[in-house]
């Protein structure tokens, strides 16, 4: 098929399956040309080049006349790899943004041109089902004990901590409460003090964490001094964003079912070791929370998104019900057909659950703990390696899941601000060079001084030693050259 023919045909019905097949090895020529010319884990030159080179070709956004199918595909998505940071390089350990399973992304392609929309079974019959299944298995891996266990899929953490917060006061409401009274630990993700006010709750109590994980006492002295008449939950972390820190969630819960408070569990880092035997003891007391969040496209390799809400008892779900007679009309329902539109806050939505199920099937328990031990060994190894180089210092502690915080010896020969800046720039100087994507993190040192850290996420399971001590290398080496280049006035600052 060429030309307009091409260009207007559609993804599904009898001629899809081949205009697919020539469009996608169109789209492969360009990943792997893009790649190529990239030629590392993000392109060099910082955001103005990248922005240019986008743009090389002048107006991309809304050409008068179209350029055709081949030539767009051919053009943007090359663009867009050859400016990309790829989470598949080794080098590319900034943040929890995981390398996608092959057979996910593939997934997706299906996901795309099939196109159900996951807000009535009549658009999507066989993936209604598709989801019950894969919920039902993960709100089961979740709570194994539980009756009558569910879980929902969402776009991502944020969207999972807020359905947690909606549902917890709609019960306080139906429990006879006005509002609900949120607590956290001071190292919960930014999306819990943003749900709070989202859903126009009281200012939530923060307690502080000053090891990066909310201790049982703090929490104990918190809910203690409480006098408000709100029903509290407590929202607890497995797996911080900055540190990968668990909360002791067995004594948490201890605490909080003492003071008869709730607890959610945000365990969108840390949830998939419940795939791996050698460390699903660290999620100990997980199913004594009323909620827990999950996300398979940080440490479960899935193509953003891929979110989850696990609930104890799917009662819960009750307070998501919604008519709307075009989706899910009373007599429909009772006829028998599935109601979707009580399994999200939002309406339309993709079927996210298809590249889930196929990662699931494909790789099983067993294959995804696997690869979740083989990170966190890639971890240990990366940590083991800061140790014995002689120009870098990692932070004290244990590792946090696939955290790792380190910095140069050399920031801490100098005073604190000064040593703190030049951590920052030794992680710009690798993004602009695009030599390597590394996060930052503040954190307490041995002294119990806040510093500057750099931020290894290691969730490659394909890394090995030769990529690690690459990585170090040039952290080494850009503060070396950091240090010793004149700053201009006002950098850093």
């Amino acid at each position: 098929m060429r030309g307009h023919a091409l260009d207007t045909a559609l993804a599904e019905g009898e001629e899809g399956a081949p205009v697919l097949r020539e469009l996608t090895q169109v789209v492969l020529d360009a990943l792997t040309e893009g790649a190529r010319e990239r030629g590392g884990p993000l392109p060099c030159g910082g955001p103005e080049a990248v922005a240019a080179q986008v743009r090389r070709d002048g107006s991309l956004a809304l050409p008068e006349r179209g350029t055709g199918a081949v030539e767009a595909l051919s053009s943007l998505v090359g663009a867009m790899a050859r400016g990309a940071a790829d989470p598949a390089d080794p080098h590319c350990v900034g943040h929890l943004h995981c390398p996608p399973l092959a057979v996910a992304a593939a997934a997706e392609l299906a996901s795309a041109a099939l196109n159900p929309s996951m807000d009535s079974w009549d658009q999507a019959p066989a993936a209604t089902v598709i989801e019950e299944d894969v919920t039902d298995a993960l709100a089961g891996l979740v709570y194994p004990r539980a009756p009558r266990p569910d879980a929902l899929i969402t776009s991502g953490g944020t969207e999972s901590n807020l359905v947690a917060l909606l549902l917890a006061r709609e019960r306080a409401r139906a429990a006879g409460a006005d509002t609900l009274q949120v607590v956290y630990g001071a190292n919960a993700h930014h999306s819990v003090h943003r749900a709070a006010w989202t859903l126009g709750l009281p200012e939530p109590m923060v307690v502080e964490c000053g090891a990066g994980r909310l201790e049982p006492a703090a929490l104990d002295e918190a809910l203690t001094a409480y006098t408000g008449a709100a029903p509290v939950l407590v929202v607890t972390t497995a797996g911080t964003t900055d540190e990968g820190v668990i909360d002791p969630l067995p004594e948490l819960a201890e605490v909080a079912a003492r003071h008869g408070a709730e607890m959610h569990v945000d365990a969108a880092y840390g949830g998939m070791l419940l795939f791996s035997d050698r460390h699903t003891r660290q999620l100990a007391c997980l199913d004594s929370a009323v909620s827990v969040t999950l996300d398979m496209h940080k440490l479960g390799w899935q193509p953003v998104a891929a979110g989850i809400l696990a609930v104890q008892d799917t009662r819960m779900l009750e307070h998501l019900a919604f008519e709307a007679s075009y989706l899910n009309a009373g007599d429909d329902t009772q006829a028998g057909l599935p109601d979707l539109l009580h399994r999200s806050i939002r309406t339309t939505r993709r079927p996210d659950v298809l590249k889930i199920a196929v990662s699931l099937r494909a790789l099983g328990r067993a294959g995804l703990g696997d690869l979740v031990d083989r990170c966190v060994s890639v971890a240990e190894e990366f940590a083991e390696a800061v140790t014995h180089h002689p120009d870098l210092r990692l932070r004290p502690g244990e590792v946090g899941i696939s955290t790792v915080l380190f910095r140069p010896v050399a920031a801490d020969e100098l005073p604190s601000r000064e040593g703190d800046e030049l951590v920052a720039a030794v992680r710009r100087k690798l993004l602009t060079d695009g030599q390597a994507v590394l996060g930052r993190a503040w954190a307490v040192d041995e002294s119990g001084d806040h510093r500057l850290w750099l931020k290894a996420t290691l969730l490659n399971p394909q890394a090995g030693p030769t990529d690690l001590a690459r990585v170090l290398k040039l952290v080494a080496d850009a503060a070396t050259t950091t240090r010793t280049t004149p700053r201009t006035r006002g950098e850093d600052r």
